[in-house]
């Protein structure tokens, strides 16, 4: 969700002596603010909207990745038996 910036008109003199009394407290007037202003929308936008508005706002639950599946195995084919060929081999010297 993107955001805005508010203005508020205030006299100059005073935001540096409230930020100046805030410091103590290590905060600033603006940081009072935008905590009010949270407060507020809190209190006044009612609760199904807030969560409509949140729901669009937020990201989207990732997708779980897919498994890897491993690759099929090649089916393995039987070894070609020579074909015969025309020069004797022992066995045929054995035999004949």
């Amino acid at each position: 969700m993107s955001t805005v910036n508010i203005s508020v008109p205030f006299d100059e003199e005073k935001l540096k002596a409230l930020n100046f009394t805030l410091s103590k407290d290590n905060s600033t007037a603006q940081q009072r603010i935008e905590k009010m202003v949270i407060e507020l929308y809190e209190e006044t936008v009612p609760e199904a909207l807030r969560e409509y508005l949140d729901s669009k706002s937020a990201p989207a639950a990732p997708k779980p990745k897919r498994p890897v599946k491993p690759a099929a195995p090649k089916p393995q084919t039987a070894p070609a038996k020579p074909s015969p060929s025309a020069a004797p081999t022992k066995e045929d010297e054995k035999n004949g």
